[in-house]
């Protein structure tokens, strides 16, 4: 054989062999199965208890009971609501029992607050405004640390939709990047990232949480303008490898999902009150905590 065709005949065995490898890379992707279609399933949702006041917009479970964190009117918000913004811009995080009893209140210097952990004796707040980033905050309403999200300028790493405290790890659901951010809470270093999983019909995200099999959830919903028009939904990912493994779509008339936890096996939501496009306290559910049953 020439030196030419040696060439030749190589280039193109190489192009074969990064051509499956790239079917395999795009087939591992998150929200891609091959040509099988990810499953889909319904949710119904219940109320339980509302939380000690508006507006909640995250959840962490504990051995104590529920942390709520509170979501004040961020100035944007509040200017197009016609509201007046809060004289205290500070954020509680109230831990209830599990029939909604408050039990302690922590203040927190989060401001917007979209998302809540609890790990290490600590409360975890994501701003989801300035000055952005994770307030980790003792039990004495004693700010620790002050961290912007990785991954993102050293002054803003953006907003925050949602955390979750995991095998020692916080995951932060990353707005700047469209990610779901694990990272060492002790070094701040980021480890992994999955993508967060959107389609056109429903490019919104919030929340995430893991089930009892060690499944992480987040939910997703459509850009809407009016509690009817909205579809809440859920995603369950593979958090080793990032690729969806089915799909939620609530029932009409279901709480608007915000905050999520797992309790016992169960997952449970919060309802802001608060959503873009919306007026205030249109949900039905506004300020609730509430039970959701996959069927």
């Amino acid at each position: 054989m020439k030196r030419r065709e040696f060439l030749a005949a190589g280039a193109a065995t190489g192009f074969s062999v990064g051509l499956e490898g790239a079917k395999a890379v795009l087939a591992q992707r998150p929200g891609m199965r091959g040509r099988h279609p990810i499953p889909h399933r319904m949710a119904k949702t219940t109320k339980l208890f509302k939380a000690p006041a508006l507006y909640p917009n995250g959840l962490a479970v504990s051995s104590q009971g529920l942390w709520i964190a509170q979501q004040k009117l961020s100035v944007e918000q509040a200017t197009i609501w016609h509201e007046p913004v809060p004289t205290n811009r500070d954020e509680a995080a109230w831990l209830v029992d599990w029939e909604g009893k408050l039990l302690k209140t922590v203040m927190t210097q989060s401001r917007n607050t979209s998302g809540m952990a609890y790990g290490n004796g600590c409360i975890w707040m994501g701003a989801n405004t300035e000055p952005q980033g994770m307030f980790q905050t003792d039990m004495d309403s004693k700010l620790v640390r002050h961290l912007q999200i990785p991954l993102g300028p050293a002054d803003n790493g953006g907003g925050c939709h949602g955390a979750q405290w995991h095998d020692g790890k916080l995951w932060i659901v990353a707005n700047r990047i469209r990610g779901i951010l694990r990272v060492d809470p002790e070094t701040w270093k980021p480890e992994f990232l999955i993508p967060i999983h959107t389609t056109p019909e429903l490019p919104r995200w919030h929340d995430i949480t893991f089930d009892n099999d060690g499944f992480l959830w987040q939910i997703n919903g459509n850009d809407s303008t009016s509690f009817a028009a909205g579809r809440p939904g859920l995603i369950k990912y593979d958090p080793a490898t990032g690729a969806v493994l089915e799909t939620v779509e609530f029932v009409p008339g279901s709480c608007d999902p915000h905050g999520l936890e797992n309790h016992d096996g169960v997952l449970i939501g919060c309802d802001a009150g608060v959503h873009p496009g919306w007026h205030d306290n249109e949900s039905p559910s506004s300020g609730y905590v509430f039970r959701i049953d996959l069927i």
